[in-house]
């Protein structure tokens, strides 16, 4: 009887557990939206002094697109080594296998 006891108890424990994480979920993250002031909204309005510094949408692009080239070109070369490597490392064994058998 005590053994149903102590299951009992340890069962309502990870009830009470399971419950307390679902409530920490419910509460939402950002609380009670509130009006930017005018000091916010002087900070995200646009600045055109800062205008000639932004990047444009089609440079990036460039540059993305030449960065994923070398990454792919590189990756090749990388394969392709390995590959030599293990090719190489195959015809000295199987030559070492000749040269033993022969003497």
């Amino acid at each position: 009887m005590a053994f149903l006891l102590s299951k009992t108890s340890s069962f309502s424990r990870l009830q009470s557990r399971k419950a307390k994480v679902e409530d920490a979920f419910s509460v939402p993250r950002r609380g009670f939206h509130i009006e930017l002031g005018a000091r916010e909204k002087a900070l995200l309005a646009e600045d055109p002094a800062l205008k000639k510094f932004k990047s444009y949408k089609k440079g990036v692009w460039r540059v993305k697109r030449v960065g994923d080239f070398l990454t792919i070109v590189v990756v090749a070369g990388c394969c392709y080594e390995i590959y030599v490597r293990t090719v190489m490392k195959k015809e000295a064994v199987e030559a070492a296998k000749a040269n033993s058998k022969q003497a």
